[in-house]
């Protein structure tokens, strides 16, 4: 049997220009193909537009697709030229159940003002720069499942994906009208001052959950075959201040594969990340599920040759069958460096991407998840690194 792994890499607007013409996805997805990858996230829906004309989005809010891509269809060109040349494609909700970004709402709020979400104040919530529809809302809900179920009808992609705003909601929020009124007929008290006061965080976090739970089961219901991914915050982080509770996903079985977004700086703060998860998070069957998030480039950083390849390198020893980079242009930079160094080394021998079976095996057969001498050979790497 040949190589099983996920090669994955974001796609984005920001930064990036392949999403502007058909040539420019046309010629990424060839040197993606040849660099050894075998799966793209491209972006689908971010600031408060889609990236593909939408029904949903005409008859809600009068605008179908992001005006600087009028009369094209990027993810359709996506697709086809993914298939061309042999890539998946899991299109990307990037910004999930965010309205928009320092623009008061943006044109979602505009036209849909009770879909706002309001923090203790009663002002429209906002974290780090995202403004925020009500996640806990079940109109809001389904309008960006409609926008999900509308991607997996209309084109031959192989999943969905959310991310650190798709389930999620700033654990600041939760104090409309609405949810506090569903919170005191349940406890017959007013949600708590403090935020994160756990029972408070665990009750909204819940709420994420049953979405994400009929999310899968309506995906699962157009194509058994297709794939749910998110690519979440680092637990428990992420609970405790976007309600995503990714450990009671992989319970449940409501994600296939998860993305955990180990955006670090260092070689030796990675390693403690993904220690953690495969420790804590991944045990045994799970660690199948997991792909983590790698940070190669953002603003002036840009990760080495030599720590991608370590980086890439500790993911296999610690049994981890593949990573998902952040972001395309990062491979691009420096004379192609990182693709260069990929395509030489790690990702040298193509692999397939995993099918659904694979990614719910048991890892017994995998050297029972994380043998002895790869234990001995991460602590040696964790002392000589420090």
């Amino acid at each position: 049997m040949g190589k099983v792994e996920i090669r994955g890499v974001w796609l984005t607007t920001t930064d990036s220009s392949v999403l502007n013409s058909q040539n420019n996805i046309a010629e990424a997805m060839e040197f993606l193909a040849e660099t050894g990858f075998n799966v793209v996230f491209p972006v689908v829906w971010n600031r408060g537009v889609t990236l593909y004309p939408s029904a949903v989005m005409q008859k809600t809010f009068g605008m179908a697709i992001n005006s600087v891509y009028r009369d094209r269809d990027p993810l359709g060109e996506v697709v086809t030229q993914a298939r061309r040349v042999g890539l998946k494609v899991i299109p990307w909700f990037e910004y999930g159940f965010a309205s928009s970004y320092n623009l008061h709402g943006g044109l979602l709020l505009k036209k849909k003002p009770e879909w706002k979400a309001c923090d203790r104040q009663g002002n429209l919530l906002k974290k780090n720069g995202f403004e925020w529809l009500n996640a806990l809302d079940e109109e809001v809900q389904d309008f960006l499942l409609s926008l999900v179920l509308e991607v997996v009808n209309n084109y031959d992609v192989d999943g969905i994906q959310g991310d650190d705003r798709f389930p999620a909601f700033p654990s600041e929020g939760g104090y409309d009208e609405i949810t506090v009124k569903r919170y005191h007929q349940q406890f017959g008290k007013n949600p708590p001052a403090n935020h994160q006061d756990k029972q408070w965080v665990q009750w909204r976090a819940d709420i994420l959950t049953e979405f994400l739970a009929t999310l899968y089961q309506q995906v699962k219901a157009v194509n058994p075959h297709l794939i749910v991914s998110v690519a979440p915050n680092i637990h428990d982080w992420a609970l405790k201040e976007y309600l995503q509770d990714s450990v009671t996903w992989l319970n449940r079985g409501i994600v296939d594969m998860i993305h955990p977004q180990v955006y670090r700086r260092n070689l030796f703060s990675y390693k403690c990340v993904i220690d953690k998860l495969v420790r804590e998070q991944f045990p045994g069957s799970a660690l199948s599920r997991l792909a983590p998030g790698m940070l190669i480039k953002v603003g002036s950083y840009g990760i080495s040759t030599d720590d991608l390849i370590r980086a890439i390198e500790y993911n296999r020893a610690c049994g981890i069958q593949g990573e998902v980079f952040f972001f395309y242009e990062g491979l691009r930079a420096n004379n192609h460096a990182l693709a260069k160094v990929l395509r030489q080394h790690i990702y040298s021998q193509s692999a397939a991407f995993p099918t659904l079976m694979d990614l719910s095996q048991s890892q017994i057969n995998h050297k029972s998840s994380v043998s002895i001498w790869r234990r001995l050979w991460r602590w040696g790497r964790n002392i000589f690194d420090f």
